[in-house]
C-alpha cells in the first residue's frame, strides 16, 4: 500500500503523524512493536496497522524489516517521532534504504510528487527548505501537528520478522522523571549559567511555586554542570516548549536555546548583560543581577 508509514512509541505522536498523512491525502500505515500499542493504533483513523514481532525488544532488530516492508509495499514516506527510539530508528530505516533522511522538520506538504520540507540549521540561526524526490525519512517532533479526530478501525496485520542477535541486552534499568512534562507546562522559570550554585535553583523553585509554574533550565546546568536532569534542558537539542509564560533567569539566550522557547506566549527575561541575545526574543526585559530581582518578583506576587 503506497502511502506514509509512520513510527512512534508515543501514541500521541503517531496520531499527529496519522493526521498529518491523511492531510496530504496519503494513506496512513502505524508501525509498532508491542502488542498493546498495536490494540491503541488501531483506532487513531489510520488504513492499516503493523505488528512488527521479532521475539527481543531490541529497536536495531526492525530496521532492516522495516527498511524491507517501505519497499515492498512501495511507500512514500517514512514519518517517524523525533523521540530517543524513533530518531535511532530513522536513521538505522534510512541507512538499510540507502535513502534521505530530514531531521525535526518545522512543516512538510507534498508539492508536484516531491516532499517538500522546512527545517531549522546551525542552532535556528538559517531556515532550510528541502524538495526530496522519492522514498525518504524524516523525523518530527511531537506537537507540530493537530491529531486528526478519526477513530475508525484500523487493519491490524502482524507481521514476524528474523530479529538480529548481534546484539543482546544484559539488563535494563527505568529512568525516574521528576515533575511535568515540560512541552505541556503553561508557566515555565528557566535558569541559566548565571546561576552561582546548584543550591540557589531553589530561588526559582520558590518563584515557580508562587506563579505555578515549572523549572528549566539552559543546556550548560544539565550537561556540563549536571545540577538538573537533562530532561529539563530547553532548547533545539533538548525540549521545545511553547507555555503562555517563559521567564529566563541568567540565561544568555543563543540560537539553540532561543529555537527551544520562540513558540512561548510570553517570554521574560532577566540578565546582568543588557546586550544579551535573550532581550532581542524577550517581551519583557530586566536588566539585573537575577539574585536582587527575583526574590522581590517573588515577594510582589505572593501579595496579588
Amino acid at each position: 500500500m503506497a502511502g506514509i508509514y509512520i513510527y512512534s512509541d508515543k501514541l500521541d505522536a503517531a496520531a499527529e503523524l496519522v493526521a498529518f498523512a491523511k492531510s496530504a491525502g496519503k494513506h496512513a500505515v502505524v508501525l509498532t512493536v508491542s502488542e498493546d500499542a498495536a490494540g491503541q493504533s488501531v483506532n487513531l483513523g489510520a488504513d492499516k496497522v503493523y505488528l512488527l514481532e521479532c521475539g527481543n525488544g531490541r529497536i536495531e532488530s526492525y530496521g532492516k524489516a522495516i527498511a524491507t516492508l517501505l519497499k515492498e509495499e512501495d511507500a512514500d514516506l517514512f514519518a517517524v517521532s523525533s523521540t530517543v527510539r524513533g530518531r535511532e530508528i530513522a536513521a538505522n530505516v534510512a541507512g538499510y534504504l540507502d535513502c534521505a533522511m530530514v531531521s525535526d522538520i518545522r512543516s512538510a506538504e507534498f508539492v508536484d510528487g516531491k516532499l517538500v520540507t522546512v527545517r531549522m540549521i546551525y542552532g535556528g540561526a538559517v531556515i532550510q527548505t528541502e524538495a526530496i524526490t522519492g522514498l525518504c525519512v524524516m523525523t518530527v517532533q511531537t506537537g507540530l501537528f493537530d491529531a486528526g479526530g478519526s477513530t475508525a478501525a484500523a487493519e491490524l496485520v502482524k507481521k514476524s520478522i528474523q530479529p538480529d542477535n548481534r546484539v543482546c541486552t544484559s539488563s535494563t534499568e527505568p529512568v525516574v522523571k521528576e515533575g511535568v512534562d515540560l512541552k505541556k507546562a503553561d508557566r515555565i522559570v528557566s535558569v541559566g549559567l548565571g546561576l552561582n550554585k546548584k543550591e540557589d535553583i531553589q530561588i526559582a523553585q520558590d518563584l515557580a511555586d508562587v506563579i505555578g509554574a515549572e523549572v528549566g533550565c539552559s543546556r550548560g546546568i544539565a550537561e556540563e554542570r549536571r545540577w538538573m536532569p537533562e530532561s529539563r534542558y530547553i532548547g533545539i537539542t533538548g525540549v521545545q516548549v511553547k507555555p503562555l509564560l517563559y521567564l529566563a533567569m541568567g540565561i544568555s539566550g543563543q540560537a539553540q536555546h532561543i529555537y527551544g522557547i520562540k513558540d512561548s506566549r510570553i517570554i521574560v527575561a532577566v540578565n546582568t548583560n543588557e546586550s544579551a541575545p535573550i532581550f532581542r526574543a524577550a517581551d519583557y526585559g530586566i536588566v539585573g543581577d537575577m539574585y536582587e530581582v527575583i526574590p522581590l518578583l517573588t515577594e510582589a506576587l505572593k501579595n496579588i
